[in-house]
């Protein structure tokens, strides 16, 4: 099941993952898993090369961080470059979760 999320990112259950569609087939991708208490682990995260640089990925993580926003989950950061972005964002600490 592909489910809208924010900003252009989608929800893929199915594969585990969040999208943001770029061109043509070409996604970014913020993979992860669930914990017994409901928590999202972001483990991976996935930019094309050929789209590197053009803040694909803080857009992709922006919309997975809004998403458990409103959703009311937690994430735990386990994806360097999820870590990273947050530590540039901490206004989104109420979602963080290790």
């Amino acid at each position: 099941m592909i489910l809208p999320v924010a900003r252009g990112v989608v929800r893929n259950m199915a594969q585990h993952r969040f999208e943001l569609p770029i061109e043509g087939a070409d996604i970014a991708a913020a993979y992860y898993q669930t914990d017994d208490e409901g928590r999202l682990i972001l483990i991976h995260s996935e930019v094309p090369s050929e789209y590197s640089g053009r803040g694909i990925g803080s857009a992709l993580a922006r919309g997975v961080f809004d998403f458990a926003r409103a959703e009311g989950l937690k994430l735990v950061l386990r994806c360097p470059f999820m870590n990273i972005w947050f530590a540039r964002h901490p206004d989104y600490g109420d979602v963080v979760d290790g």
